[in-house]
């Protein structure tokens, strides 16, 4: 939780400091893509402990979201003022399309995952059959004098 909110801390620094050195926001998409990204790993990983009833770090993880949702205030403010006209709302829609493409692309990893788990058991079962069948017919030969 902590590499994640200094990952956020430093990327909004990193912003902030062009954005008032006169420098326009296209200088700044990597930073801006960090803070994003690390804020979406810190509420991952409070909705997987609120999830598992895990309640270890619950003040740390409210202290997190809040210094997230204010320095999200001021980018905001930094694209309204700095920006082109409706860039927030263009930021917002590609950001809801990009959570989308990212949960969909997680769901597939996942179904692939699973199916090849299956696969493998498939093989694995194979295996154990063809290997017992072998077995069978060794110990039929052998005991039919065979071998």
């Amino acid at each position: 939780m902590l590499a994640e909110l200094a990952a956020a801390n430093a990327a909004f620094a990193v912003i902030k400091q062009c954005v008032s050195n006169g420098k326009e926001l296209a200088n700044v998409g990597k930073q801006i893509s960090d803070f994003v990204f690390a804020k979406e790993q810190i509420q991952k990983k409070a909705n997987k402990r609120k999830a598992s009833g895990v309640g270890g770090g619950d003040l740390e993880e409210f202290m997190a979201l809040e210094k997230i949702a204010s320095q999200e205030k001021q980018l905001k403010e930094i694209m309204i003022y700095a920006g082109r006209p409706g860039l927030w709302q263009d930021w917002q829609k590609f950001q809801a399309e990009a959570r989308k493409s990212r949960r969909y692309a997680e769901k597939m990893a996942q179904k692939q995952r699973e199916e090849l788990l299956q696969i493998i058991g498939y093989i694995i079962g194979g295996i154990f059959f063809i290997s017992s069948l072998g077995l069978i017919i060794y110990f039929a030969a052998k005991w039919a004098g065979k071998i």
